[in-house]
């Protein structure tokens, strides 16, 4: 029998005490649910979105309360200018979670141009600038995270969301560009596409589906999940946020340019 080691695996813990992370659109969802994790793990925490400094003093208190310093920024990220800023007052981060997006729905021809440009700008744009302004200090440091929220529809296609599927499909080369770049300089850069999580944005279509259709909780649920995950269940934003804060410790150092659906299966069925 080999002897046991004497002392504990570096990869026992996450440890991230010391570094901070910037996770765009983070006041509530999915968004918030990395950024606890990630302060969990000891991590400081620099939250962004577009809520007023007062819309977002729950999701700050909520963070700090896990013992970490925590700080609000509200910036629009369609304009460069503006995410140039963001990471003037946030200061360059050692983990960047490009998780903002916006959504519009309706087929190609039906979709107004100034719609398809604020996706593009939003939910990809705005990923490549914080990157590119995010990588110089990381490669100082010889050490840095970049996850990028894709999607399950970055996976599949879809009907009714030319954007949101290009874009968050475009994340993903992203992702492989950045990881084989920084392949050798203590950086990784992965994707997540998480399938259907009840986000706030969500739980108000299952509301209304309940007071529309008259059904009850289960019955809504399963109406809004049918030909989707699988597992039959809505994915946790919680599970979400711990994949991300994996993906940051030491055990996830040799994981870059990895793909990772949470989708209940979804995109294998």
């Amino acid at each position: 029998m080999l002897p046991l080691p004497e002392t504990a695996s570096p990869w026992a813990e996450p440890g991230l005490r010391g570094r901070t992370a910037l996770v765009t659109g983070s006041t509530g969802g999915i968004g918030l649910a990395v950024a606890r994790a990630l302060a969990a793990a000891g991590c400081d925490i620099r939250l962004h979105g577009l809520a007023s400094p007062a819309e977002a003093a729950p999701a700050l208190a909520a963070v700090e309360a896990l013992g970490v310093r925590a700080f609000y920024h509200q910036a629009e990220l369609a304009d460069p200018a503006t995410i140039a800023g963001l990471i003037e007052a946030a200061g360059p981060p050692d983990i960047l979670v490009n998780n903002a997006a916006t959504r519009h729905f309706g087929p190609v021809e039906e979709t107004a141009p100034e719609a398809w440009d604020e996706d593009i700008a939003v939910n990809l744009s705005a990923a490549f600038h914080l990157v590119r302004l995010s990588l110089p200090e990381m490669r100082r440091r010889g050490w840095g995270r970049v996850i990028n929220m894709s999607s399950i529809y970055g996976l599949i296609g879809a009907a009714g969301r030319v954007g949101y599927v290009t874009t968050k499909t475009a994340l993903i080369g992203l992702t492989r560009a950045v990881a084989l770049e920084t392949a050798r300089s203590g950086i990784t850069c992965n994707a997540l596409c998480p399938g259907s999580t009840l986000t706030p944005n969500i739980e108000a279509r299952i509301r209304a589906a309940m007071a529309a259709g008259g059904l009850d909780r289960g019955a809504a649920e399963a109406q809004f999940l049918a030909g989707k995950q699988p597992s039959g269940r809505f994915v946790q934003a919680e599970a979400v946020g711990a994949m991300a804060a994996f993906l940051c410790s030491e055990a996830g150092r040799d994981i870059t340019g990895a793909v990772l659906p949470l989708d209940g299966g979804w995109s294998v069925a």
